[in-house]
């Protein structure tokens, strides 16, 4: 067996002035990609040359570009229908004349921030009409205010600029978002934004004063034009759904000017599975919110260079070294934490250092944006609320062996997460949280066999794993879609159909979030395959307008 050590494993983790020169000549031969082209160029403020903005699958760069930012290959395969255009918005008009163009020329829009999306709905499609894909890579200006606290961030951005263009104005203020930091920020807010400082700042949405999106009409909206209950919908609804985001506007948060982080790794011979049935009661509700302790898990080598399960602590501390001993050993001393095993850094040092930069890395090359891993993967993600008990535990390892590449991830929940109403945001999985599960399989074989084989195994594994998890709905997370979950992914969901991937992803606000979806989007433009539908005309006997918000 080929084992992965963890510093790899962390890596993984780590998802116009229009001149005549410019004849259509320029653009493709389809007569839609010129007819799109005329029609921007007359709804938007400039008109840049068709070379400049567009790309077709006749040039060159099309693949390179379709890739630049797409994580899972398993969604860039042959087989996979691809764009007939790659639009790249150069002002925020351009997305609007995008939008107003789509809807007259029976164009499917996709909309893509930052690629992550696990089953790649920002650049591919298993729907029947013809699509394009909006690229908002070029819109990641960010202004950052310090006096008064927060940060406007455009939709491009990643995650990483967003924390690099923070730090660089202060060494004490910060955002609580996600951990990999080529996360675009404007889809990564969209289902919930979590990150290290979660416990103790709450999510990413958690944080967000205001926005700018581009509505189903192709209007800009402010947080006063759009109303409270799109404003409610767009932090945690899911992306894609009800409009498109321009930037957000984000409250920043307080933190100290060293910060502490570690990785403590146990395997079986090192009594990890009694390590690991402890960390599930004190994570979240016993340790200090100031603390977040991950759980990465993964099959590696042991010494005699046999399978075993390590399981790896991976935390990050809002504060020095000699008060997180004093916790640690106070609540969490089955972990053995000493100080040689903690490093004292900035926060923007401590991000790097989760997202798995190495130690001597600059800061400066978070301004470039790019992931640190692409492969063939496929995710699930469960909530859980009691503790898995020690033979659940050894279930999970025995299953875990029989993979090649398994990850698996568990992060803490508790401190400002169980304080956040429910219905506060769409993101429901709040109080009564002990831990989110992240499971993945990863493989580098391109064929149908192997991906079946992967498919099959972890379809296997999320069986095995329902008695532990909750229940009634088996709650999932929307920022690792799961197009298992509940629909025919041949066309968009029908309100029926999406109910069921909705009330595991939102709970009781998924009623809601159709209810705000058929208010400002009744023609249900903005659709992918798990796209918040709208209500039927008439639903038990009484108009769609007698629904109040």
């Amino acid at each position: 067996m080929k084992s992965l050590n963890f510093s790899v494993m962390l890596s993984i983790f780590l998802i116009v002035s229009c001149s005549s020169s410019y004849a259509l000549s320029d653009v493709s031969t389809s007569s839609s990609n010129g007819k799109l082209y005329e029609c921007i160029c007359q709804n938007s403020d400039y008109c840049v040359p068709f070379s400049t903005a567009f790309v077709t699958p006749t040039n060159d760069s099309f693949n390179t570009i379709l890739q630049s930012t797409a994580q899972n290959l398993r969604c860039l395969l042959p087989s996979v229908t691809k764009p007939q255009l790659i639009f790249t918005p150069m002002t925020e008009s351009h997305v609007q004349a995008a939008v107003i163009c789509s809807k007259q020329l029976g164009l499917q829009l996709r909309v893509r921030s930052g690629g992550h999306d696990y089953e790649g709905l920002s650049y591919m499609s298993d729907m029947e009409s013809p699509f394009i894909i909006l690229d908002l890579s070029k819109l990641r200006d960010i202004v950052v205010n310090t006096v008064d606290n927060y940060a406007w961030a455009q939709a491009g951005a990643t995650v990483g600029e967003v924390y690099y263009r923070i730090s660089e104005k202060s060494k004490t203020h910060g955002f609580p978002a996600g951990l990999c930091t080529s996360l675009g920020i404007g889809g990564h807010i969209t289902g919930g934004a979590y990150g290290t400082m979660m416990r103790k700042y709450g999510l990413g949405v958690d944080n967000v004063v205001d926005a700018r999106i581009v509505d189903a009409n192709g209007r800009i909206l402010d947080r006063q034009s759009m109303g409270e209950d799109l404003f409610w919908a767009i932090r945690g609804g899911g992306g894609a759904s009800f409009g498109i985001i321009l930037s957000w506007k984000l409250k920043l948060v307080p933190v100290p000017s060293i910060v502490t982080v570690f990785t403590v790794p146990k395997t079986l011979d090192q009594n990890a599975t009694n390590i690991l049935y402890k960390w599930q009661q004190v994570a979240a509700d016993k340790l200090d919110e100031d603390l977040f302790i991950r759980v990465i898990i993964n099959v590696a080598a042991d010494k005699k260079g046999e399978k075993t399960i390590q399981t790896a602590y991976n935390s990050m501390f809002l504060g020095r070294a000699d008060r997180l001993l004093q916790i640690m050993n106070d609540v969490f001393p089955e972990l053995g934490l000493t100080h040689k095993d903690c490093t004292e850094m900035s926060w923007i040092k401590s991000i790097m250092y989760i997202a798995g930069y190495p130690s001597n890395t600059p800061p400066e090359v978070l301004l470039q944006g790019k992931s640190l891993f692409k492969n063939y993967f496929k995710a699930k993600s469960d909530f859980v609320k009691e503790p898995i008990p020690i033979d659940g535990l050894e279930g999970l390892w025995k299953r875990l062996m029989e993979e090649d590449s398994p990850l698996v991830i568990w992060n803490p929940y508790g401190g400002m997460m169980a304080k956040i109403s429910e219905s506060e945001t769409p993101f429901p999985h709040r109080k009564g949280i002990i831990y989110m599960i992240q499971y993945l399989t990863l493989w580098n074989d391109p064929s149908k066999e192997s991906a079946t084989k992967h498919y099959d195994w972890i379809r296997r594994l999320y069986n095995y794993m329902t008695p532990y998890v909750s229940m009634f709905p088996r709650e999932a997370y929307v920022n690792y879609r799961d197009l298992d979950i509940g629909m025919n992914k041949n066309e968009s969901s029908s309100f029926i159909e999406a109910s069921v991937w909705g009330n595991k992803y939102y709970k009781d606000n998924f009623n809601r979030l159709v209810k705000v979806k058929t208010k400002v989007d009744p023609e249900n433009f903005f659709l992918h395959e798990q796209s918040i539908p709208t209500l039927p005309i008439t639903m038990k006997g009484k108009s769609v307008n007698h629904f109040e918000m």
